[in-house]
């Protein structure tokens, strides 16, 4: 296994998945209702919008590609380490979860204790 240093957001998302394969249908609940939200509010959002780095177009438009994701792929993303990484994790589809991944962990949505300091190691 390579140093975490060196891991990309994939091989992160893939080893959290492995390790904590029970937490990942919570986090994925939330997911899906985090893009449910972002694209109903959409007026809301772009009113309030702050951030530099990217417009809110950018970000409905992720919100937008991993709600197709969740819809396509389903239980596979529950299942499979793979399916979960490769699907939500790669590219810049990457920054809408993993911001997301860290509300999940930081509004204490999950149940195992294990996964916030997991979700810190490897993505903060």
């Amino acid at each position: 296994m390579q140093p975490l240093k060196l891991l990309n957001n994939v091989q992160k998302a893939r080893l959290l998945h492995s390790l904590l394969i029970n937490e990942i249908p919570g986090f994925l609940g939330y997911l899906k209702s985090l893009t449910e939200t972002v694209l109903e509010d959409k007026e809301l959002i772009a009113a309030n919008w702050k951030d530099q780095l990217f417009s809110a177009d950018f970000w409905f438009g992720l919100a937008g590609q991993v709600q197709k994701v969740l819809t396509k792929y389903g239980k596979e993303l529950h299942k499979s380490p793979n399916v979960f990484a490769d699907q939500l994790f790669d590219g810049y589809t990457a920054i809408f979860t993993v911001r997301a991944l860290t509300q999940y962990v930081t509004h204490g949505n999950h149940k195992e204790p294990k996964f916030k300091p997991a979700v810190e190691l490897l993505f903060a």
